[in-house]
């Protein structure tokens, strides 16, 4: 049982649905081999997933880090860990390193263009990390340092520029090597694509004091030590300092551990997605949850 949550299933062929599936690490994208100079990404919602007889490491979080990421290392390794969490990939399929360096490509390219505030209906975008020493995890989380390593991430060539030191979800800040274990992103928008709309606050008061969280995830061995109580509790304050009254996420109606998170951070139910926009989509039906915050910014 995993508590991970963010993104729509990976589509046969590019599409302009939301970024991420529901898969267990993080990142989302639709597919396709193609360049990824003028792909029209969109973040999804907070939504969940289940891995069975998964192992679970207890953490020491003295180390850890959670922190709005700015730097292109660290974006790029958020990007790494989204697309681990939210696809499930066949180790004998043809072809899976090029395609996982496609993905995580599109959503790094996607993710500065969002922070950038290049992409229309975003007024303002944060990735949030969760990072900790690799050194910590070296002993404990084999497949997760081993993926930290593995060199089909390295040379990737995007928008021109070679990125031949980005290692997956690692980065190194202050001469020590790190690793992203929790990442999610805050939106400050009316909606966001392909989702229900929240309906707090109202009015011209919207355009600035309603925001939303997606692309939620945690690397599956580290779930069940609160880390994604942290990222949440983190994105909460961000978006006080912001001003943001009204914040809302999206999580599947059948995802019990991601309500829990939720629940536990304090959101309540507010709408349901109807049923027909499920089908259409393709995806589990969501619901949508809502905190309200307290005003730190006066504007």
């Amino acid at each position: 049982m995993v508590l991970l949550f963010s993104l729509p299933p990976p589509s046969p062929s590019p599409s302009s649905s939301p970024s991420f599936s529901s898969h267990c690490f993080s990142i989302s994208l639709s597919s396709g081999h193609q360049s990824c100079r003028r792909i029209r990404f969109l973040p999804v919602a907070a939504t969940t997933t289940t891995h069975n007889r998964q192992h679970f490491i207890p953490l020491d979080k003295s180390s850890l880090a959670v922190a709005e990421a700015s730097e292109e290392d660290q974006l790029w390794a958020a990007a790494c860990l989204r697309v681990r969490s939210f696809y499930d990939f066949q180790p004998s399929s043809y072809g899976i390193h090029d395609h996982k360096r496609y993905l995580a490509e599109r959503e790094f390219v996607a993710l500065k263009e969002r922070i950038a505030g290049k992409r229309e209906g975003f007024k303002r975008v944060s990735c949030i990390n969760a990072t900790l020493p690799l050194s910590q995890l070296s002993s404990s989380a084999n497949d997760l340092c081993a993926a930290c390593k593995d060199p089909y991430f390295t040379q990737a060539e995007i928008q021109g520029e070679t990125w031949s030191d980005f290692q997956p979800h690692q980065f190194t800040s202050d001469g020590e090597d790190r690793v992203v274990v929790g990442t999610l992103d805050l939106n400050q928008c009316l909606w966001l694509p392909e989702e229900i709309a929240g309906t707090k606050p109202e009015g011209i008061e919207a355009d600035f004091g309603r925001a939303y969280l997606s692309n939620v995830c945690v690397a599956r061995e580290l779930h069940r030590n609160g880390l994604g109580y942290d990222i949440v509790t983190k994105s909460k304050i961000v978006a006080e300092e912001w001003g943001i009254t009204d914040l809302y996420v999206h999580v599947a109606v059948d995802n019990e551990p991601a309500k829990n998170l939720y629940m536990k951070s304090g959101f309540i139910h507010e709408n349901d997605e109807p049923a027909w926009q499920a089908r259409f989509l393709d995806r589990p039906r969501r619901i949508l949850l809502w905190i309200g915050l307290p005003c730190t910014n006066e504007l």
